[in-house]
């Protein structure tokens, strides 16, 4: 009688293929000689179980780290369940502001520019005004920026060297989905620390994201804070 492919003991399969005896043996105990075990299995969704929060707040900061250098809005996408019932579809995954804060040492002067998404900007400044806020209406430019002076104030305080630093509205102009608003810090020669208390849009969002950047004597530090964290400080 021919022997069956299972018993062979000679010639090139001899080394790769199994026994049936094998096979019965490896399927009775979930092991099959060359693929991976049930247990491997196991462990891989544990792993990913236990780490998934983790990859997921790692992924949040590549994405985060790609919009800063870029200086382009994150990408908008429809969002099924709004972070807020104050935000308006279409929403974006993401909702964070940027703030960078530079000391020019010649003009003595802290340069302050914070990006903050449009809807939601236009948003929260629609609860305190009360009527429809249309950042983009070149008609109201002027009342819109007094909005966004008197918003930007309240929810962006800063401390120099333990001294308050009053801001000073420069200017604001849109651009693509985000809002860029400019403010400065006179008579400002030198500086050893800033304080800063950054909730912007946390009235709104409970999702919010708000990164910073402050750059002194060319040295640059990075923070960001997650709602509802809203003080950092910064040491030169």
């Amino acid at each position: 009688m021919a022997a069956s492919p299972y018993e062979r003991t000679t010639g090139p399969l001899a080394a790769t293929e199994p026994s049936s005896e094998g096979c019965d043996r490896g399927l009775a105990s979930g092991k099959v000689e060359g693929l991976p075990t049930l247990a491997f299995w196991g462990r891989c969704a544990t792993f990913l179980t236990a780490h998934l929060p983790h990859i997921f707040k790692w992924l949040s900061a590549v994405v985060l780290t790609l919009f800063l250098v870029s200086g382009a809005p994150a990408p908008h996408s429809p969002c099924p369940a709004p972070a807020h019932p104050l935000n308006r579809a279409p929403a974006h995954p993401l909702y964070i502001t940027v703030t960078e804060i530079s000391h020019n040492a010649k003009d003595k002067i802290l340069e302050i520019s914070c990006k903050i998404f449009t809807n939601d900007l236009e948003t929260v400044l629609e609860k305190g005004a009360k009527t429809k806020v249309d950042l983009s209406s070149a008609a109201n430019k002027a009342a819109t920026d007094k909005l966004i002076d008197e918003y930007v104030e309240r929810h962006l305080r800063l401390k120099v060297d333990g001294r308050v630093a009053g801001l000073h509205f420069v200017g604001s102009e849109k651009e693509a989905d985000g809002t860029w608003s400019y403010f400065q810090v006179n008579d400002v020669p030198a500086v050893k620390r800033i304080d800063v208390v950054n909730d912007l849009l946390y009235d709104g969002i409970n999702q919010q994201i708000n990164i910073m950047h402050v750059t002194v004597g060319g040295q640059r530090k990075s923070t960001r804070l997650d709602y509802p964290e809203a003080v950092a400080s910064f040491q030169f």
